[in-house]
This record gives structure tokens, C-alpha cells and sequence, in this order.
């Protein structure tokens, strides 16, 4: 008979990291080119540099906190108050953080490689050996085993490492491209405010021509009954209200269309957001464009653009690792016994440690072309890196170009409208006393609200070239902002509906 406790059959334990081979030493060479910026097309200024006394041109740029600072300097609370709740409220941010948050755990995910395996299994059976007759009868046995493995692949020409590289360049595209998800929500925010309050202020103005033009439908119904003129002056009259009115109605539908755009941007049903109307009070803000040297580091899109080119030269690295032969280090132990006493009894404990190199000898072109397909994913960051620069300086350009053209059309406007008011009031007076048609009337007020039109719009236009200035320069973000994908920093939580 079987003692029950005999000799194991079977016992392992895979413990330790205890083998150490020359090979190791290699682990301090990493394949594949060392990441340096891209250059990027650049000029020293910008052609579209204001004069010195413009009123939307600031000294020096400076940096501020993107998600309230640059708003704020429009000097309107409800405004500001809007774009800080649009940065957490809003879902495009939300998702953007989600991308964020899954590329920091791909971060983890890559630098998780660089440690051993290690994995722990235990079992127990129970068996019956011989036919159960005689005295040398059946024996039942239980058998119980613990299992310990743990294998390690040394990083020894740097693949792991690239591979966290890459995923942290990666981490760090998402973080910048959250910044930029913020910033076109705020910007489109800003943009439908702004629009909203020149549309209350077109709306006043409409209201106080229709009721300038009603009273001018009485007095030509005055005249009319007095027999000085005829019926067609209480036509005309009486069509331009109408044409007025219409207008008046088409504003208020515009009006709605941007309170229901805003009540999306900062995540709330139309039906449960409105804005009362309000005089326009924003200022025009002083906008530090800076140099175009500054807007590299300023937006968040070129920043992201940037990161991509890094995260995929470091994958070049990873590709060029898999030329090289792999090293696993393994180490077993465990223990196996019949019965529940004496674990680990020196009859009872097998051990083993070991390594393999293995090389691939053919693969039929499959390494040359992923390292192939890595370069040519490189150069593709580099081409969108530069691509992404061009257009934030054209955006610059554009804006700076806008407000010097739209500051001088302001003041021939202002001008415009003082003119076409003293020949309104002018022709009506001469109407009064009989010595102009009403044709002279109707003229003077179509011009007098053709020009004061003109004048709201190109106030709203001068206001949404500044917002679009302000985020074509980053909206006072910096790429200092980027942290380590490694590091325990909690990102905002996401918004629960």
C-alpha cells in the first residue's frame, strides 16, 4: 500500500527573477530614431499686424486660464458664466475626456510590459487505484498541488519602451485635443451670445422704426384726409410698416434658433434654457496675438498634431525592435502531496528555472513592412503637423485682417448713420409743411434703417472676429499644460445626464 504521504506526482513552483544572463545588459539599447520636433513653416510677424492704437491688439501675450480668462475679457458675466459651464457640461467635452482617460489606461496597458508575469494556480483530486479486492485492496488518494509561474521578457532593444512612447505622445494628443474640444465649444458659445444680443439690439432697432413709421402712416392718413395728398402716400406708408413688421417677426425667429443652439452647447433641452433679452454690454476685448512663433505652443490642435508625429515615430522604434531575437526568463515551483500535511516538504518540492532566445528567421517581408508602414505613418504625422500650423496661422491672419477692415468700416458707418438721420428728420418736417413728396420720406427712413442695420452688423461681425481670434490663438491655453500620462492626476469627471 501507498503511503499517503509518499512522493508527489507532480509539483511545481515557478518563483523568482533570480536567472541573470549577459543578454540583459543589451536592455539599455532602444531601436529606432530618437524623436525631434518636426520644423514647421513659419515667418517672424504677421502681415496682418495692427497699428499700435488698435483697440483689439495687446503688448505682450499672456498666458491664462483657457477655460474662463479670455472670455472673461469681453466684460459680459452672462457670457463668461455660459462658456465655464459649456467646458463641463457640454458632451463633445465629455467624450473628448473619455478619449483621454483611455488613452492615459493605454499608457498603463504599454508600461505593464516592462515587469514580469507572475501567476499562482492550486488543485485537488481524488483517485482510486487497483480492482478493490484482496488485502492488498484499492487505495483512494487526494492530491494536492500548488502552482507558481513566472515568466519576464527583458526590454533589451527597447520595444516596450517605444511602445510606451508612443502611447504617451498618444495620451498627450487626446489631452491637448480635449483642450481643443473645450475651446470650440466655448468659441461656438461666445459666437451664438454675442449674435444673440446683436439680434436683441436689431431687434430694438426694428422696433423703433416700426413705431416711427407708424407714426408716420398717420400723418400721411392726415394728410390724406386734408385733402394735400393722395392715397398712394398712405400706400407707400402703410407697406413699409408691413415690410418693417416682417422683418421685426424674422428677427425673433432668428433670435430662438440661437438660444436653442446655446442651450445644446452647455447640454440642456431647449425647452428648459432661455435668455431674456438683454442690451449688448461686451466690450470689444484687447486680443494678445503674439508672434507666429507663439501660436506653436499656444493651440491645442498644433500641440495634438505635434504629439501624433511623436507617438509615431516612436512606433517606427517598435517595428525596427522586431529584428532582434527575444529573451524569456522563466522560473517554476510548486509543491504536490498526498493528503493536507507537509507542504513543501523537501521529497515533495520541484522547482526549475529557465530561459529561451528566440529569433524569426523568415517571415516573408512582414517585419520590413511594418517598419515600412511605421515610417510612412510618420511622415504623415509630420505632413498633418505642418498642415495644421498653415492653417492656424491663416485663421490668425484672416481675423486680424477682418478687424482692421471692419474698425475702419465702423467709423464711415457711424458716420453713414448720423447723415441718413438728419435727412429722415429733415424730409419729414419738409413733409409736414408740404414741400416734399412722401416718396422723399420713404427714402430718407429706408436709408436711415439700411445704414443703422449695417451698423449693428458690423459691430456683430467685428465681435465674432475677435471670438474667432481669440481662438485661433488658443484661447490662452499653453502645450505647459501637458502632463505626464503616468501621472496620478484625476481628470474631470465625465457629466452624468
Amino acid at each position: 500500500m501507498r503511503s499517503r504521504v509518499g512522493t508527489p506526482r507532480l509539483r511545481v513552483i515557478r518563483f523568482g527573477l533570480g536567472v541573470v544572463t549577459p543578454l540583459v545588459l543589451l536592455a539599455a539599447c532602444t531601436a529606432g530614431p530618437d524623436y525631434v520636433r518636426p520644423a514647421a513653416p513659419s515667418s517672424p510677424a504677421y502681415r496682418e499686424t495692427p497699428p499700435d492704437d488698435a483697440a483689439w491688439k495687446s503688448a505682450q501675450p499672456q498666458p491664462v486660464d483657457g477655460s474662463v480668462e479670455p472670455w472673461s475679457s469681453f466684460g459680459d458675466p452672462a457670457l463668461t458664466a455660459l462658456v465655464t459651464r459649456a467646458a463641463t457640461a457640454n458632451f463633445s467635452v465629455a467624450q473628448a475626456d473619455a478619449n483621454y482617460r483611455a488613452a492615459r489606461a493605454a499608457v498603463r496597458l504599454a508600461r505593464a510590459a516592462l515587469f514580469p508575469n507572475v501567476s499562482v494556480a492550486a488543485s485537488a483530486s481524488r483517485s482510486r487505484n487497483g480492482s478493490g479486492s484482496g488485502a492488498g485492496g484499492s487505495t483512494a488518494e487526494n492530491v494536492h498541488s500548488v502552482l507558481l509561474e513566472s515568466s519576464w521578457e527583458p526590454d533589451l532593444w527597447g520595444g516596450v519602451r517605444r511602445s510606451i512612447e508612443s502611447a504617451g505622445a498618444s495620451a498627450q494628443s487626446s489631452e491637448a485635443s480635449l483642450a481643443a474640444a473645450r475651446l470650440l465649444v466655448q468659441a461656438e458659445v461666445a459666437q451664438d451670445y454675442l449674435a444673440l444680443r446683436i439680434n436683441d439690439e436689431l431687434h430694438d432697432l426694428l422696433a423703433r422704426s416700426v413705431a416711427s413709421y407708424e407714426t408716420a402712416l398717420k400723418l400721411s392718413r392726415s394728410q390724406f384726409r386734408a385733402g394735400t395728398v393722395s392715397g398712394s402716400d398712405v400706400a407707400l406708408a402703410t407697406a413699409q410698416l408691413k415690410s418693417t413688421q416682417t422683418q421685426l417677426t424674422d428677427v425673433a425667429a432668428t433670435r430662438a434658433q440661437y438660444e436653442h443652439a446655446i442651450a445644446v452647447l452647455i447640454g440642456e433641452p431647449p425647452a428648459r434654457f432661455a435668455l431674456p433679452a438683454a442690451p449688448l454690454t461686451a466690450t470689444m476685448p484687447a486680443v494678445p496675438f503674439g508672434l507666429p512663433s507663439d501660436l506653436l505652443e499656444r493651440r491645442p490642435d498644433i500641440a495634438a498634431a505635434e504629439r501624433q508625429a511623436a507617438a509615431a515615430n516612436a512606433s517606427i522604434g517598435v517595428a525596427q525592435a522586431a529584428y532582434y531575437p527575444v529573451l524569456t526568463l522563466s522560473a517554476n515551483g510548486g509543491d504536490s502531496l498526498l493528503g493536507l500535511v507537509k507542504w513543501f516538504s523537501a521529497p515533495g518540492r520541484v522547482w526549475s528555472l529557465g530561459s529561451t532566445l528566440a529569433q524569426t528567421v523568415f517571415d516573408g517581408g512582414a517585419r520590413r513592412a511594418q517598419t515600412d508602414r511605421a515610417i510612412a505613418g510618420y511622415d504623415a504625422a509630420v505632413a498633418a503637423y505642418r498642415q495644421t500650423v498653415l492653417n492656424g496661422f491663416q485663421e490668425v491672419e484672416d481675423n486680424l485682417a477682418i478687424l482692421r477692415v471692419l474698425e475702419d468700416e465702423q467709423g464711415t458707418e457711424d458716420e453713414a448713420v448720423s447723415a441718413s438721420r438728419d435727412a429722415e428728420r429733415i424730409a419729414l418736417s419738409q413733409y409736414r409743411a408740404g414741400t416734399t413728396t412722401f416718396i422723399t420720406v420713404i427714402t430718407a427712413q429706408n436709408a436711415a434703417l439700411d445704414n443703422e442695420r449695417s451698423a449693428v452688423s458690423l459691430r456683430g461681425r467685428r465681435f465674432a472676429a475677435s471670438v474667432a481670434l481669440v481662438r485661433a490663438i488658443g484661447g490662452g491655453w499653453n502645450a505647459t499644460a501637458l502632463g505626464d500620462p503616468l501621472a496620478d492626476r484625476s481628470s474631470p469627471s465625465p457629466r452624468t445626464p
